[in-house]
């Protein structure tokens, strides 16, 4: 049911079964396909690709210009998969001429007043928690979560299963299913509580807890501690993820807690 108070471009693609509350506006270059809910005074702008049985709470902006400067005009996309949430007054903007779209993936849950700038690509089942800012091209890996109000910074790599607590600035890159915290932010230890929650057994627990040590309490430099990870492990989906990350890493990972 579409409100006859929304304002809707007749050349948007709109699909079966959507909800578009009063004072809503959609732009010409949008899609939005079937069993969304679109609630009162959302803005969805040219650029718009939202999938199927997402919902967009009040006063949200999908799709605006980028805040960069090297934006030219050029026609580029902000893309959400299905099943997304995206809650009151969050603003995602569309990409620029890096990458051409910004990405929030299926099953994500993103919070009120947060904010997911130009180029970014968020995967699935994240959750960024109230009132945080993601800046330009950050790179967010499947079910991680960041807790309300952290900030993170541009070209940041953040891997899955990740937790970061709330209020962080987050300027370094972060590790696969590590817990991060404090102020200065630093490896806090694993998500235990989140692993466990996606039925990771007790053995792949300890071996990431382990590798970890080898990381961060063994008084190694990174390249000591990749080389050890790789002759003292059998490789391993965890074992190789973890290495990958850090080998490919650009800005460097997350310190350690000076009390360990």
């Amino acid at each position: 049911m579409h409100s006859p108070l929304a304002v809707i471009h007749p050349e948007a693609t709109i699909g079966e079964n959507v909800s578009i509350g009063p004072f809503a506006v959609i732009e010409k270059d949008v899609v939005i396909q079937d069993n969304c809910r679109i609630y009162p005074h959302t803005t969805i702008l040219n650029g718009a690709r939202i999938g199927t049985d997402c919902q967009i709470f009040p006063g949200a902006v999908i799709a605006g210009i980028p805040q960069d400067l090297k934006y030219a005009g050029e026609d580029s996309i902000a893309e959400i998969g299905n099943h997304t949430t995206i809650r009151e007054c969050v603003t995602i903007n569309r990409g620029t001429k890096t990458t051409g779209k910004t990405v929030v993936g299926n099953n994500c849950l993103i919070m009120a007043y947060s904010h997911i700038a130009h180029d970014c690509i968020l995967k699935d089942h994240v959750i960024i928690g109230n009132a945080s800012q993601v800046a330009g091209e950050v790179k967010i890996d499947n079910y991680a979560i960041i807790s309300g109000g952290a900030l993170v910074h541009q070209f940041v790599r953040i891997s899955q299963h990740v937790m970061i607590q709330g209020g962080s600035r987050v300027g370094k890159d972060i590790p696969p299913y590590t817990l991060i915290g404090r102020e200065p932010i630093t490896y806090c230890g694993i998500n235990i509580v989140g692993l466990r929650r996606r039925g990771f057994s007790n053995q792949q627990v300890y071996l990431i807890q382990d590798i970890y040590r080898t990381v961060y309490t063994r008084g190694l430099n990174n390249s000591e501690a990749l080389k050890a990870i790789e002759t003292e492990y059998e490789p391993s989906m965890e074992r190789d993820l973890i290495l990958y990350f850090i080998k490919s890493s650009e800005r460097g990972i997350v310190k350690g807690s000076i009390d360990e």
